[in-house]
């Protein structure tokens, strides 16, 4: 990469650690403050449900706009929207204003992330496509590795602290981005049937992305997610059930996934991708994950099921990125539209995943591995025909 692209990726991840850290500060101390304000495991759930939910229905909006409008502006718009949703968090007590204050966050997620990897794929060659979104995803992870600690260390000074330090940095962003960050490039004019889908239900948007080359590599995000979502929302109920683990030999296992999550994707990703190629890569490690999904069955002790969910997430870690540059490669003029469905698919993914983990956790606490199992087995076999159909598409007809 050029010495301006390094800039630019450096920007960006700077942004995407900043959004998804800001948030991760308060996650620490989330369930206390909902008991100082008489608010228990639905409020929690329901934090996570409706953001989710805003950036599920907001996503392929923000990522036309982001096409129509510029990467830039989307950008700031979604970190100004993380902004006042946390500074809504800090100044309220209201339970009703803290859901709405989830609203404008995931409106603000929305608006950010498409554009965020949008304008990787504005600034790379499809060469470069793979290293730019991997390190894109590092910041994230790194993000939702530092984050909550940094919350724990400020819980110390008063419940309310994280939040107003999360908006504060998040506003630093929203300054930071304004000042430093250029367009990516000249505005799209997209074609009618594309302006058109802006005013269509998020029902028929889902039903258009049908239809685009890039429609597996969707499916395979949502599942991805929802297998990911459903593991993470159940892990520390599991191993403290199973194995009697302590908070601080949970905090441990969180914290090294995310730890793996950064090293694979600076470093790891990028190389293997540029080696076997993206559909290699991605029927490899699907495989990888649901044999962890299936080892996760039969652990014995902590030790064991530490290991097997580090397994889990370096797959996971290696598919996000794989997945994002397969969409970005066939979307061709889309990116934003397209990123923007990514984003949707990755968000009902999040919606579903918890929620289905935790029905299925009260009746037998090893259904959700099992799911997850099934789900990715049967998503292997459908890659692997996706692929050999895209590659008799892509042979020329002899006469």
């Amino acid at each position: 990469m050029s010495g301006n692209q390094r800039k630019q990726l450096f920007i960006l991840m700077i942004n995407m650690f900043i959004a998804i850290g800001s948030f991760g500060i308060i996650i620490p101390i989330l369930p206390a403050y909902l008991k100082s304000i008489n608010q228990g495991g639905m409020a929690a759930g329901l934090m996570i449900a409706i953001f989710a939910g805003a950036q599920l229905v907001f996503s392929p909006i923000a990522g036309r706009w982001a096409d129509q409008h510029g990467r830039r502006k989307m950008i700031v718009y979604g970190l100004a929207g993380l902004t006042l949703s946390m500074f809504i968090f800090y100044a309220t007590d209201s339970i009703l204003w803290l859901y709405a204050s989830r609203v404008i966050g995931g409106i603000g997620a929305a608006l950010l992330i498409p554009a965020i990897f949008a304008y990787i794929a504005d600034i790379t060659t499809i060469e470069q496509r793979a290293k730019g979104n991997s390190y894109i995803s590092a910041a994230m992870s790194l993000g939702i590795v530092i984050g909550p600690g940094i919350g724990g260390f400020l819980a110390d000074y008063g419940l309310k602290v994280p939040f107003l330090v999360s908006a504060i940095v998040s506003l630093a962003a929203v300054i930071f981005s304004v000042v430093v960050l250029k367009e990516s490039e000249s505005i799209q004019a997209p074609d009618q049937q594309m302006v058109h889908a802006d005013t269509e239900s998020m029902l028929k948007k889902l039903a258009l992305s049908v239809r685009k080359p890039y429609f597996i590599p969707l499916v395979i995000t949502l599942i991805m997610s929802f297998g990911l979502m459903a593991y993470e929302s159940v892990l520390g109920l599991f191993v403290d059930n199973q194995f009697g683990a302590s908070p601080q030999e949970i905090a441990l296992m969180i914290t090294s996934t995310g730890i793996i999550s950064v090293i694979v994707q600076l470093f790891i990703v990028d190389r293997i991708v540029q080696k076997f190629g993206e559909q290699v890569v991605l029927n490899i490690f699907i495989g990888v994950a649901a044999a962890g999904f299936l080892f996760s069955l039969f652990a014995k002790d902590y030790v064991l099921f530490f290991g097997i969910t580090l397994l889990i997430f370096l797959a996971t870690s290696i598919l996000r990125p794989v997945l994002n540059t397969l969409i970005s490669k066939m979307a061709g003029n889309e990116q934003g539209f397209a990123m923007g469905l990514n984003n949707s698919y990755m968000s009902i993914g999040n919606i579903l995943g918890p929620t289905f983990a935790g029905v299925l956790y009260d009746v037998q606490i090893l259904y959700p591995f099992m799911l997850g199992f099934v789900l990715l087995v049967i998503t292997l076999f459908i890659t692997i025909g996706w692929q050999k159909q895209t590659q008799k598409k892509s042979v020329p007809v002899k006469s």
